[in-house]
């Protein structure tokens, strides 16, 4: 529960604020699927930046939520928001790594630290995830079971090798659809080219097609095809 001593700032600020503290808010009340440890840091991210989403949160550690001067009326409820978002974090982080973080200022030099140390690109990872889109085939699994084990991997991949964007606001000019396309394709080939030879067939119709289908529809047509095949069977 949040501090009775911080809800005073509370019963000022709007409950749609970012410097807003929900009463059942309390530093431990973060519960993540895996502490973050030196191996996990891509899955842990995600799972604390759609945490802090939903709390309304994210500016305390992607410093869009700037630290207010000590004499404005935002300093002390900020103090308090960043002290829980301090909370959160750290409860979540494995205690050796807990160590060399506990004496940060505030969350967004938490976040920033644990980004420049574990967030960088890897090359050794990059490699071994690009392996393993190439030895992915479906042998013998669903579709859609085949399909879920490409998406986590092309989802890491987008983690630790961002597809390239360009520069303009919202990537919506000619080029940035173009890049956006071209990373859709290669999706499309790397989903096609793992499936059983019983979709030969209807691969080849894909592939014939101009232009191509989206990867979702292509997914879609392929898991509609394995279901009939199952109840002809």
């Amino acid at each position: 529960m949040a501090s009775d001593d911080g809800s005073k700032f509370n019963d000022q600020i709007d409950p749609n604020s970012p410097l807003y503290l929900h009463p059942s808010d309390y530093p431990r009340q973060m519960q993540v699927n895996d502490s973050l440890m030196d191996n996990n840091f891509n899955d842990w991210v995600q799972e604390m930046t759609n945490f802090f989403f939903s709390k309304n949160k994210i500016g305390f550690v992607d410093r869009t939520i700037g630290k207010p001067e000590n004499t404005h009326k935002d300093y002390m409820p900020w103090m308090w928001c960043d002290a829980m978002v301090k909370g959160w974090l750290t409860t979540t982080i494995d205690k050796d790594i807990r160590a060399s973080v506990k004496y940060a200022n505030t969350a967004a030099e938490i976040w920033n630290d644990l980004n420049e140390r574990f967030g960088k690109e890897s090359v050794p990872r990059v490699y071994e995830l690009k392996h393993l889109l190439h030895v992915t085939r479906q042998d013998g699994a669903s579709v859609s079971a085949y399909y879920t084990k490409l998406k986590k991997i092309w989802d890491e991949i987008n983690v630790v090798l961002p597809t390239p964007r360009c520069s303009c606001n919202g990537c919506k000019c000619e080029v940035g659809k173009r890049l956006v396309e071209l990373n859709e394709k290669e999706c499309l080939y790397e989903f096609l080219l793992g499936l059983d030879n019983e979709f030969a067939v209807i691969r080849t119709q894909i592939l014939a097609m101009k232009p191509a289908p989206t990867l979702s529809n292509a997914y879609h047509t392929m898991a509609e095809r394995g279901h009939g095949q199952k109840n002809d069977n």
